[in-house]
């Protein structure tokens, strides 16, 4: 039952990311990689929050895992990051909680709406935190890869150069 349930959240998020990729007129042939990016930030999310690690830091680590993963098939595509990043951010952002929030300020329950509207502004930072984040330690992670991409040419060169000499 555990896994049925996870199952048909994956599946369910990836047609929503999937959808949104079209809605967004994503390239064809990325229809796939946008769905499955949108269904593991959803996943990582769900399991997450069903770990009771509450909604702020479940959205975190999915929109976190999600940006990661899209850098990597941006990378894989060739195809900048944006993307991927948008349909697949979908599934993680606090509509219905937002609507909520609309719904008590309209029906004069002020406490209500002001609780719900910190929740939907915690999330929605959350997911800009964990976006940022990714770029941030991709961005390093790129870095470091060049630098020592770079360090490695020069010892073989010099050591090349100095091997011509003798």
């Amino acid at each position: 039952m555990f896994i049925v349930y996870y199952f048909l959240q994956f599946m369910i998020s990836f047609f929503a990311s999937m959808l949104f990729s079209i809605l967004f007129n994503a390239p064809r042939r990325l229809l796939l990689a946008c769905g499955f990016v949108g269904a593991m930030g959803w996943i990582i999310y769900k399991l997450s929050f069903d770990a009771d690690l509450g909604k702020v830091l479940a959205s975190f680590l999915g929109s976190f895992i999600l940006a990661i993963m899209s850098h990597v098939m941006s990378r894989r595509y060739k195809r900048p990051v944006i993307i991927f990043i948008v349909p697949g951010i979908i599934p993680l952002v606090p509509g219905g909680l937002a609507y909520e929030a609309t719904r008590f300020l309209v029906s004069n329950q002020y406490t209500h709406a002001v609780n719900t509207f910190l929740e939907v502004t915690l999330i929605s930072g959350a997911i800009a935190f964990g976006i940022l984040c990714a770029e941030i330690i991709y961005y390093i992670y790129t870095r470091v890869k060049q630098h020592y991409g770079k360090m490695k040419g020069k010892t073989y060169k010099k050591s090349y150069n100095i091997n011509n000499r003798a």
